[in-house]
C-alpha cells in the first residue's frame, strides 16, 4: 500500500481526485485500470463522510419511480447484480417486505411499481416480487395487526465503507496513489497543468503535485472545494439532505428486511444488522449545520422510533437505541419542496477552457451507481487525457474487487475452505472475516498458525494480527476507522475494549 501524498511531491499525474468517498475511489480505480496515473487525496479517512453513513443498500430506488426517474432506476437496477458479481463477499441479496397499509399508497400503485422494478433493469439472479399473506407468513409475526397483505421483492445489502476501501485498494493495485488525511489547500492552473498544494494532516508537512486533469468528488464539501480550493466564482449550490439511522437490539428472528410507509409518505427501512441488531432509517431533512459534526438529533431518533412502532407489535423507545449515525447527501437540486422529493441522480460538470487544464465537478450520486458515474466521468475527461494504455472502458463491471474473486454461488464453499485452512477461528469470526475480506482472509492471517499467533484479543473477535493488517493495508489509523468503518465491531465492544484498540493503534502508527 502506498503512503502519504507528500511522498509524491513533484510528480506529474494524469488525474488528481479530491475526495475519498465512493465516487472518488470509483473514479480512481477505473482510471488507474485504464492505464492513467492517478492521485487521490482526502482530508480525512476514506469513507469518512456520507459514504459510510448510508442505509447499506444496493438498490434500484423503488420510490424514485414515483418521480419518473426511470433512467436512474434502470441504471441502478442493472447495477445491483453487476456489483454483487464483483464483490460477493461484501454484497448480499436481501428480500424486502412492503406491507400494504390502507390510506397510503394504493395497492395498484405498489403492484405497478414493483412490476416495473422486476422488469426495468434486466434482473437475472434475484428472485421476483411475490404477494404475502401476513396472517400466515413468518414475516407477519413481529408486525402489529391489522396488517394483512404485503409485497416482497429483492434488493441487495452492502458494507458501504468496505466497498470504498476495496475500490481504493484496487486503484492502488493498478498504480494509483491514495492519500487519506491529506488536505488539498489549493488547486491552481499553471502551464497547462493543475498544481495541487497539499497538507499532510498526520505530519503537518506541505508539498505539491501536478496533474493534467482534476476531479472534485468531495461529496457534501464539493461546492466548498469548487469555490475555496479550485477558485470557481459561482459553483452550483448543493441541497444538503441529512439522513439519520438508529440501531436497536434485534427486533425479530427472520432474515428479511422491511420497507415501511410513514404517515407522512416517507419510506424507511428495518434491516437485520450485525447479527444482534436491527437498523432503522432513514430520515430526510434539509441540513444547514457544520459538516464536521453531523449527528442524529433527538427529534430524528423519536421520529424513527415512532414510525417503526406503528408497524411492530412491540413499541420501540429512544432509550433502546444503542447507536445512531447520520450523513449528509449532497443533492444537485433546486431548493423548495420536501427534502425526500429532491432528485438523487448525479450531475457531472466539466470546466475545460481552451488550452487550460480541465476540472470535473461531481455533484450527487448514489452508492449503487458509483461505478457508472465513474465511467461517465472518464468519458468526459478522456479527450483531455493521454490515450488510455490499460483496460477498456467497462472493465470495472467484470473484474472482482479485492477478496471477491469467486463466483456468487461459491460463497459457502470459499468460506468452508477458509475455515479448513484456519481451524482456530470460531464460526462467528470466520463469517465476519469472510464478509469483510473474502479470499483476502488468508492475507490477513498470513503467518498465523494458531490462536497464539493472533496476538492480543481486543474483544469481539478482533485480534492484534487483524489490527496490524488494517494499519498496513487499509489505511486505518484511529479506533473509529477500525471499529465503525473497516468494521462495526464497536457495537460489540465495551468502552474499555475500544480504548485498548485506540492505545494499540497509537503504538502501531507511531
Amino acid at each position: 500500500m502506498n503512503k502519504g501524498g507528500c511522498r509524491m511531491s513533484g510528480t506529474v499525474f494524469d488525474l488528481a481526485v479530491i475526495g475519498g468517498g465512493i465516487n472518488g475511489v470509483g473514479i480512481a480505480r477505473d482510471a488507474a485500470g485504464r492505464g492513467w496515473s492517478v492521485f487521490l487525496c482526502d482530508k480525512g479517512d476514506l469513507a469518512g463522510g456520507t459514504s459510510s453513513a448510508s442505509t447499506k443498500l444496493i438498490h434500484g430506488g423503488l420510490r424514485y419511480l414515483e418521480y419518473y426517474e426511470f433512467r436512474l432506476v434502470r441504471e441502478a437496477l442493472a447495477e445491483r447484480e453487476v456489483l454483487w458479481g464483483i464483490a460477493p463477499h461484501i454484497i448480499h441479496p436481501r428480500r424486502f417486505v412492503l406491507p400494504y397499509r390502507p390510506g397510503l399508497r394504493p395497492a395498484w400503485m405498489l403492484r405497478a411499481g414493483l412490476f416495473l422494478y422486476d422488469h426495468l433493469g434486466g434482473r437475472k439472479r434475484l428472485p421476483p416480487t411475490r404477494v404475502l399473506d401476513l396472517a400466515s407468513d413468518p414475516a407477519g409475526a413481529p408486525l402489529a395487526p391489522p396488517l394483512g397483505r404485503a409485497f416482497e421483492y429483492s434488493d441487495g445489502w452492502v458494507d458501504d465503507a468496505r466497498l470504498v476501501v476495496l475500490n481504493a485498494r484496487d486503484a492502488v493495485a493498478h498504480g494509483a496513489v491514495v492519500a487519506p488525511r491529506t488536505r488539498c489547500l489549493s488547486a491552481t492552473r499553471e502551464g497547462g497543468l493543475w498544481r495541487l498544494r497539499l497538507h499532510d494532516e498526520s505530519t503537518g508537512t506541505e508539498c505539491a503535485i501536478t496533474a493534467r486533469a482534476l476531479v472534485n468528488a468531495a461529496g457534501p464539501w464539493a461546492d466548498a472545494v469548487a469555490r475555496e480550493v479550485v477558485g470557481e466564482p459561482d459553483p452550483p449550490e448543493l441541497r444538503l439532505v441529512q439522513g439519520s439511522h438508529i440501531v436497536v437490539p434485534r427486533l425479530y428472528a427472520h432474515d428479511r428486511c422491511y420497507i415501511f410507509q410513514g404517515a407522512d409518505r416517507r419510506i424507511f427501512f428495518a434491516i437485520p444488522y450485525e447479527g444482534d441488531f436491527t437498523l432503522i432509517g432513514t430520515t430526510d431533512l434539509d441540513y444547514k449545520g457544520s459538516l464536521e459534526s453531523v449527528h442524529a438529533s433527538e427529534a430524528e431518533v423519536r421520529y424513527l422510533c415512532e414510525g417503526a412502532s406503528q408497524y411492530f407489535r412491540t413499541p420501540i423507545r429512544p432509550e433502546q437505541v444503542v447507536w445512531s449515525y447520520s450523513g449528509v447527501r449532497p443533492l444537485h437540486a433546486a431548493p423548495g419542496g420536501a427534502a425526500q422529493d429532491a432528485m438523487r441522480d448525479y450531475v457531472l460538470h466539466l470546466e475545460a477552457p481552451a488550452a487550460a487544464a480541465p476540472v470535473l465537478h461531481v455533484y450527487g450520486g448514489k452508492i449503487t451507481t458509483y461505478r457508472r458515474l465513474a465511467e461517465a466521468a472518464l468519458h468526459k475527461l478522456a479527450p483531455h487525457l493521454p490515450s488510455a494504455r490499460g483496460e477498456p472502458a467497462g472493465w470495472t463491471g467484470t473484474t472482482a474487487l479485492p477478496g471477491g474473486n469467486f463466483p456468487i454461488e461459491a460463497y459457502a464453499e470459499v468460506r468452508a475452505a477458509l475455515g479448513a485452512r484456519h481451524p482456530f477461528l470460531t464460526a462467528p469470526v470466520l463469517e465476519r472475516m469472510m464478509r469483510s475480506y473474502g479470499t483476502l482472509t488468508d492475507e490477513v492471517l498470513e503467518g498465523v498458525r494458531g490462536p497464539a499467533d493472533l496476538g492480543r484479543d481486543f474483544g469481539a473477535g478482533l485480534s492484534e494480527a487483524e489490527l496490524r493488517y488494517l494499519v498496513g493495508h487499509e489505511w486505518a489509523r484511529t479506533a473509529e476507522d477500525v471499529l465503525w468503518r473497516r468494521s462495526k465491531l464497536g457495537l460489540h465492544m465495551s468502552a474499555a475494549q475500544a480504548a485498548a484498540v485506540a492505545d494499540a493503534l497509537g503504538e502501531l502508527t507511531r
